[in-house]
């Protein structure tokens, strides 16, 4: 009787453990491993409002994160979000990357225009948005969680996230086949909001598509404060 009691007591106490296993895996997406040519692919940028915390945001290690931007200002819990009317969008040059043949960083910078202070910070939606392709018209962006964890935006001032791009080199083929595709414009919807704004593309920056890729080259990194101007 008491070895019964010991198995009904093992048993029961593995069903517990199934469970809270299983629990703990609905409780929120996994964070895959992100190479260093980019994270892993997503389910899409814009569609999910922006922000940490969603199933297509991995995390970055800190040794391949951007070490551009200053220190960020700090908010309290009273500080509200910026919203998409409260923010323009703007583009800045290309920068190409000196370890990654046909790899450039384009600043997306936001600046807040309204005559308030906001918080601005996690990572933005991104789609680049251009002629048909066999992937389709827009390719939605992958994101990485590697900017400031807070950051409050005076009035007139800015922050920026970058959208590292991989562009088309001789030799280079896309998902489906996809070859010469140059965006005609970055639709953006900053972390916690709705709505969306558009940024002209430079005409001269192609992207290779890959939309199927495990951890494609092009893709949105975190928001990291700007120097003050």
């Amino acid at each position: 009787m008491v070895n019964v009691g010991m198995k009904r007591v093992s048993i029961g106490v593995a069903a517990v453990a199934g469970a809270f296993a299983l629990a703990a895996c609905g409780s929120g997406a996994s964070q895959p491993a992100a190479a260093p040519a980019g994270p892993a692919a997503g389910s899409g940028a814009v569609g999910g409002a922006g922000g940490g915390g969603v199933s297509d945001v991995s995390k970055k290690s800190p040794d391949t994160a951007p070490k551009s931007g200053t220190a960020p200002k700090s908010s309290s819990d009273s500080t509200p979000r910026c919203t998409t009317a409260d923010l323009s969008a703007s583009l800045g040059s290309p920068k190409q990357h000196e370890d990654a043949v046909g790899q450039f960083d384009v600043p997306l910078k936001y600046t807040n225009t309204s005559s308030h202070s906001c918080a601005l910070h996690g990572v933005p939606g991104v789609d680049l948005v251009g002629p048909d392709d066999p992937n389709g018209t827009t390719y939605h962006l992958p994101r990485i969680d590697n900017g400031v964890p807070m950051n409050v935006v005076e009035p007139g001032q800015s922050a920026t996230a970058t959208v590292t791009v991989l562009t088309q080199t001789p030799g280079s083929v896309g998902s489906l086949g996809s070859t010469g595709w140059t965006p005609s414009r970055l639709v953006t919807i900053p972390p916690g909001q709705t709505q969306a704004l558009t940024v002209a593309w430079p005409s001269s920056l192609t992207v290779l598509r890959q939309d199927s890729a495990t951890h494609p080259g092009t893709f949105v990194n975190g928001i990291l404060a700007d120097p003050p101007a």
